[in-house]
């Protein structure tokens, strides 16, 4: 039974290259290229360059996804599902975006959200006369199909 155990192992060493194939991702993980292939299909996060022979060109963040893949699934026991849940929540930024003040296509403005005129978010940018005609002709079109 001892025999059985699955023991962790150290990741092994990425060579320091631009790209891998997969035979040697698939060594350096120590599985097999169908995993691989398997895992481009389940994990979206992990999809290799294909060479102009259609070779499947792995890059050092795709051969480092692959081992923490293998981590998660060999080591911590997860189901694929849940791996890939949990490497979807660790590609999100940590930076907290900024509040978009884009209105919704509805046309309603967003709770707390303002609408501010273009001008004044482009205070350099003069509005040439051509544009004002149009903006006017555009309003009164507007106003038509009302």
């Amino acid at each position: 039974m001892s025999e059985l155990a699955f023991t962790p192992t150290t990741p092994p060493e990425i060579p320091d290259k631009l790209y891998f194939r997969i035979g040697e991702v698939a060594r350096l993980a120590g599985i097999k290229p169908y995993v691989l292939r398997f895992w481009e299909s389940e994990f979206p996060g992990l999809g290799p360059k294909k060479s102009g022979s259609g070779h499947r060109l792995y890059r050092r963040k795709d051969v480092e996804m692959v081992l923490e893949i293998k981590h998660l699934l060999y080591e911590k026991r997860f189901t694929i599902e849940g791996a890939r849940k949990f490497m979807e929540t660790r590609v999100k930024p940590e930076t907290p975006k900024a509040p978009s003040k884009r209105q919704p296509k509805t046309g309603k403005a967003l709770p707390g959200a303002q609408r501010e005129p273009q001008a004044l978010l482009f205070p350099d940018a003069g509005i040439p006369a051509a544009f004002e005609a149009i903006r006017k002709e555009l309003r009164e079109i507007v106003s038509l199909l009302k």
